[in-house]
């Protein structure tokens, strides 16, 4: 394939998470060595793995930045809330609508300086509507969480029901989309309406899930049709590209190895990312699950304790660390328990790997629930696990062939897919399109099912 993108100008920007930021840092490299300029726009939080990329790089400046001491104040405020979908209004408004005009004011200025071609950002990075209606530049959003459109066919996003295509079923959907669009998501809508009104932006009434699905381009989605729910009115402009990962590299570097992955009966890993700092959410309840017995606790702690947690827990089958490559460690696995992070979900999968998982918070709900649905694990729908709910999920997971059947399946799938191909394929053709004709009009969308496109 030829590479029509080589010389542009491509601007990446993402919600400063870790999240968020690394499932882009692949595209943007295989962008960078094919000969584009890139540049990133985020929080000086991440100006350090970026500088290690070699890409340029600008910070938030009139934004002001979730990922910062500036923002404590807002998140002391959120600790105070205890409904699941309180929380849940509090982030749509406070983490994601209120910055999207701000990371539009940093966006123009730096368009001032660099007129980017294209803007490449994460799926909930709220400045994409800005950028295609009042720039007019083409934008891709990339799906990092499971797809946040609204279906006929499935609940609302965002509470983690998992879709029932009985008659009945699809009644109940309907109802419960009805409420989350009028009653349960009405203020930040009318919060985005307002803020959209601000800049001459069209709102239709739909919810934040679907404004920024639809004001963007594209929605280039991380996974694969296997791990989503079947939707018979899947937007005309979403395509999925596989598992996207962070970039890992051409370097040589020290791979991780502990001679007691060998040594016990089974394996298993946990994990509740960097961002929950709660060590006795998910990590102390496996730990002491397994305590003492022939199965080995790996627990990376994201520099959450670590210490002390090594202290209390100096046990043979115990290991406890920072960090672990879970490249390194998952094909020695056999049960991944996890808070629900999308980028270890992906990795697991592609380790044919199945879960045990316990998230409902940041979207976690979703991801959990489609691990149920698809049996590659169990959900145990909680943020708080007992040690013996864990110690049964894990047991069940292991004995029962099917999860580890059906990972196998998607992990396969999973093959098919090469995410930088497909990005510069359908970039290419957005590119294009953007300059013949508008990619609304065009039969099947920009890279339509013609080819139901699998990279070779």
């Amino acid at each position: 394939m030829s590479f029509s993108l080589a010389g542009k100008k491509i601007l990446f920007a993402c919600v400063p998470a870790d999240g968020h930021f690394n499932p882009l840092t692949g595209l943007a490299m295989y962008l960078k060595e094919k000969g584009c300029d890139v540049r990133w726009y985020t929080s000086k939080t991440f100006a350090a793995k970026i500088e290690k990329l070699g890409i340029r790089y600008y910070t938030f400046n009139k934004a002001l930045d979730v990922s910062g001491p500036d923002f404590e104040p807002i998140v002391a405020a959120r600790e105070k809330i205890r409904s699941q979908v309180s929380k849940l209004r509090f982030d749509m408004v406070e983490v994601f609508i209120k910055r999207g005009p701000e990371y539009f004011e940093d966006i123009k200025d730096i368009h001032e300086n660099f007129e980017f071609d294209l803007f490449v950002a994460d799926c909930l990075f709220m400045g994409m509507p800005y950028v295609k209606e009042v720039l007019r530049k083409p934008v891709i959003s990339i799906g990092v969480l499971p797809l946040l459109e609204s279906s006929k066919d499935i609940a609302p996003a965002g509470i983690g029901i998992t879709p029932s295509y009985t008659f009945s079923g699809k009644i109940k959907q309907a109802i419960l989309r009805f409420v989350a669009n009028q009653f349960m998501f009405k203020g930040p809508n009318e919060v985005l309406k307002k803020t959209f009104f601000d800049y001459g932006i069209a709102h239709n009434g739909d919810s934040i899930f679907d404004q920024l699905v639809q004001k963007t381009d594209l929605l280039l989605q991380s996974g694969t049709p296997g791990f989503e729910y079947t939707r018979s009115d899947l937007g005309s402009h979403i395509r999925f590209i596989g598992s996207l990962l962070p970039y890992s590299g051409n370097t040589e570097k020290k791979s991780w190895f502990d001679p007691r992955v060998l040594q016990f009966r089974r394996v298993v890993l946990v994990t509740q990312g960097t961002v929950e700092k709660d060590v006795n959410k998910i990590l102390v309840p496996t730990i002491e699950a397994f305590r003492g017995t022939d199965i080995l606790v790996v627990a990376t702690t994201g520099g959450s304790n670590t210490a002390e947690l090594k202290k209390k827990y100096a046990t043979d089958n115990i290991i406890i660390e920072d960090f672990i490559p879970f490249n390194d460690i998952m094909p020695y696995t056999n049960v991944y328990v996890t808070n629900g992070g999308y980028g270890g979900v992906m990795l697991a999968i592609e380790n044919r790997l199945p879960m045990v998982v316990a998230g409902v918070h940041e979207g976690k709900n979703e991801i959990a629930a489609r691990i149920g649905f698809f049996d590659l694990g169990i959900n145990l729908r909680t943020e708080a696990p007992k040690s013996a709910q864990i110690f049964n999920a894990v047991e069940t997971v292991n004995e029962n062939p099917i999860y580890l059947q059906r990972v196998n399946e998607l992990a396969s799938e999973f093959k098919k897919y090469d995410p930088n191909k497909l990005f510069a394929e359908f970039a290419s053709e957005l590119m294009g399109a953007k300059g013949r004709i508008s990619i609304e009009s065009r039969s099947g969308g920009v890279g339509s099912q013609r080819k139901k496109v699998v990279a070779e």
